[in-house]
């Protein structure tokens, strides 16, 4: 617990040699605080910190305690588990404006996952006590975590239907089509090629053949990390 407290505290020391964001402003965005006024804002945005992580570096570690909830400003973070063997199972890719670690603030049991950063990340760590006294004081709070808690199980949900129902060829192409606003359009592979396959339940040699074969057939043109995408609708067909 001791190293997860200091890991928060020296973060927020560093802060001043990154750029600064205004808190409220931010999570005033979000779903569950979009509703607050800015006294409500301003005591959550005091118990909130900033935590920057370099690429590589935990966020947290399977088993440390949980004090709160973690969402992503800038950078992307991979939440996974290792295996009995060693092998790394990715569970989720965070982005930007999305939270994680609210249900186990609430079960109030250490994490079971673990979280590192795939590039430089910005966090807001949201202190677990600021929570709890807002659901104490206002009930329409409750609603909306339990919202974005639900949207969470729902994702999960469609992640089994995924690996189960659907071939690789149709999860490499949801994938891809959920980061395509508009065409064309490029999709960056910034986690790389053996985390994605990981999320996408199949081997990095099975990701990457599913990517040659949808590139001979021109629905996409693969440039590295980059892949291009030069009819949506075509892709979509093609799943």
């Amino acid at each position: 617990m001791l190293r997860h407290v200091l890991r928060i505290r020296a973060t927020a020391l560093m802060s001043t040699r990154h750029p600064q964001i205004k808190t409220q402003a931010f999570i005033a965005n979000l779903p569950m605080f979009r509703e607050m006024s800015a006294e409500e804002l301003d005591r959550i945005a005091a118990a909130t910190l900033p935590v920057h992580v370099q690429k590589g570096e935990a966020v947290f570690h399977c088993g440390d305690p949980c004090s709160g909830f973690h969402v992503v400003v800038y950078g992307q973070v991979k939440l996974g588990f290792h295996s009995p063997q060693g092998v790394e199972k990715v569970v989720e890719i965070v982005r930007p404006g999305q939270s994680f670690g609210e249900a186990l603030m609430f079960l109030e049991h250490p994490y079971i996952v673990f979280a590192q950063a795939l590039s430089d990340t910005m966090l807001l760590h949201v202190a677990k006590h600021a929570v709890f006294e807002e659901l104490a004081r206002d009930p329409r709070f409750a609603r909306r975590m339990l919202s974005g808690l639900s949207q969470r199980l729902h994702g999960l949900v469609r992640d089994v239907e995924a690996y189960t129902l659907r071939s690789g060829q149709e999860r490499v192409i949801g994938y891809l089509l959920a980061d395509a606003a508009e065409a064309p359009a490029e999709v960056h592979l910034t986690p790389g090629k053996s985390v994605i396959a990981s999320r996408l339940n199949m081997t990095p040699e099975h990701f990457s053949r599913i990517l040659h074969e949808l590139a001979s057939a021109g629905l996409i043109q693969v440039n590295g990390r980059v892949v291009r995408i030069p009819d949506l609708e075509r892709l979509r067909r093609g799943a």
